[in-house]
């Protein structure tokens, strides 16, 4: 696959999912990661379950195709590595609460002085200024405070989290675009500086048309269940056997539909003439389809309703999705081995380039596992590096500091 960030340095401080996501997709695109972890037990997420013989699912989720490097980062030897780190560096990633990396030594003038041209990227919780800017945010917290979880949930009155850290993966994902904006910029003679966003600005930005009804007409939108909350047909509904998704966007679809379900009528129902008259009747309608789909398995429908361009799919729970024909031919899934000779089942990147898809060229690194291989290639000896692992300044994992020799 191509690597337009092949030769790109990332300096990864990182941890938990928004950062480490971001890292991860920059890596899929050819960036060196290293990162970089604290002596005291590295990334937090490396103590989150599931776990798979001692190793975290959580943690190896994210942290594909990086080293790690492990240092104690508040002595005078874990600062000298890290300065020099970055100095040699394009490109700083973080999502510490503000001020850590200011307490860890690393002001921005500091961080002007080790490298000019250096592009910080950070992600926080609440954004950098405001009364909330020091608060610690989480994704189901910023869920709840964004609005995202008051559209979520059978119906009104209720209120759920959606069922993965939506607000951290997308934010990682803002992140790293914004890193890629700059270092295009700085190729365009561009100044490249701090990117920063933010889980509420990312959140808010998710809400699309909700938010705008919200702030253009003044009303809160309410969870509509599995249903689209202004199209209609568009949602779950019931077949003789298991429930499928179908997605009436429309009057064309609407008229194809209603001849696959032998509803002719329908087209002239004055209840359902336009999408705005089916969305205002949503439950006359849905009560109107789910008799006809039952006349049928949903994998007889399915094919059925696709066939007739009209967007269908089954509902998977994540095994079944995951052994699906459709992934399988995407090559979503690879397989690696850890250093300890473990086997990784592991998600590539989203992205493919000229028809080739990213992939996954080393699996998630075990705490320290490359420290020895990062300070030798920075002109340190065996020696000096046993001495800082002695002195518990690093931590050079599992490896054999003699076959980084």
């Amino acid at each position: 696959m191509l690597k337009p960030l092949r030769g790109i340095t990332v300096i990864d401080l990182s941890r938990a999912l928004a950062g480490p996501y971001c890292t991860a997709l920059l890596a899929d695109m050819g960036a060196r990661i290293i990162k970089v972890e604290s002596v005291n037990g590295g990334d937090t997420a490396r103590q989150w379950p599931p776990f798979q013989d001692g190793h975290s699912l959580y943690f190896d989720s994210v942290n594909r195709n990086k080293v790690s490097v492990c240092l104690d980062f508040y002595s005078s030897e874990g600062q000298d590595i890290l300065s020099g780190l970055i100095a040699d560096a394009d490109v700083l990633v973080e999502n510490f609460k503000p001020g850590t990396l200011e307490k860890m030594g690393f002001t921005p003038a500091r961080l002007d002085e080790l490298n000019p041209g250096l592009v910080v990227g950070s992600v926080t919780g609440f954004g950098n200024t405001g009364p909330l800017k020091d608060d610690a945010g989480l994704d189901q917290v910023i869920q709840g405070m964004s609005g995202l979880m008051s559209v979520t949930g059978p119906g009104p009155g209720s209120a759920y989290r959606v069922g993965v850290p939506i607000v951290d993966i997308t934010s990682g994902m803002i992140c790293a675009f914004g890193i890629v904006s700059a270092l295009l910029g700085a190729r365009n003679g561009e100044r490249p500086g701090r990117v920063s966003t933010s889980l509420l600005e990312t959140a808010l930005n998710l809400s699309a048309f909700q938010g705008q009804k919200a702030m253009s007409l003044g009303e809160a939108p309410t969870p509509q269940g599995n249903n689209h909350p202004v199209i209609a047909p568009y949602g779950m509904f019931a077949t003789a056997t298991d429930s499928i998704n179908i997605a009436v966007g429309s009057d064309k679809q609407w008229r194809a539909f209603c001849g696959l379900l032998s509803v002719p009528s329908a087209m002239e129902d004055p209840r359902f003439i336009t999408g705005a008259d089916r969305s205002a009747n949503r439950d006359e309608l849905t009560e109107l389809i789910e008799s006809a789909l039952t006349s049928k398995s949903a994998a007889e429908w399915v094919p059925l309703i696709s066939q007739a361009g009209i967007p269908c799919g089954p509902i998977y729970d994540y095994t079944q999705a995951l052994a699906s024909e459709q992934v399988a031919a995407l090559g979503l899934v690879q397989h690696r081995q850890r250093l300890d000779g473990s086997e990784l089942p592991l998600l590539r990147g989203p992205l493919s380039l000229d028809g080739q898809a990213s992939e996954i060229l080393s699996p998630p690194p075990l705490l320290g596992e490359h420290t020895a291989e990062v300070l030798m290639e920075r002109g340190m000896t065996h020696d000096d590096v046993t001495r800082l692992e002695r002195e518990g300044r690093v931590v050079c994992g599992p490896a054999k500091i003699g076959a980084q020799r």
